[in-house]
């Protein structure tokens, strides 16, 4: 597959992810069997992209996962597994999220 279709659907997981467990308050509002299988599957892509390509978007990256981080901790608690699979792909701690709703919004298309 080429890269740019890797990369778009690696995007598009990490951003569902994050759209789906914004403001969830409670285990019970989350499917934690598809959780655990979807976060798997983002920790693998990401573990198969390009270094070249981490390395242009892991900035904006470290954003998306951050807020997702930040919605996971206030419903299932710092130490989840969900939590501790997520982490890693987050790297640095320079301009991350202060919270689930800490959002850039500047696009980068916008002047």
């Amino acid at each position: 597959m080429p890269v740019y279709a890797e990369i778009y659907q690696f995007a598009a997981s990490v951003g569902s992810l994050e759209g789906y467990v914004y403001k969830k308050s409670s285990a019970e509002d989350l499917d934690l069997l598809a959780l655990s299988v979807w976060t798997d599957n983002i920790r693998q892509a990401y573990n198969n992209l390009p270094t070249e390509a981490l390395q242009e978007f892991q900035d904006f990256l470290n954003q998306t996962v951050s807020r997702a981080i930040h919605s996971l901790k206030a419903a299932l608690g710092e130490n989840h597994e969900l939590v501790l699979k997520l982490k890693p792909m987050v790297k640095g701690e320079e301009n991350l999220p202060i919270s689930a709703d800490d959002f850039n919004k500047k696009k980068w298309f916008q002047h």
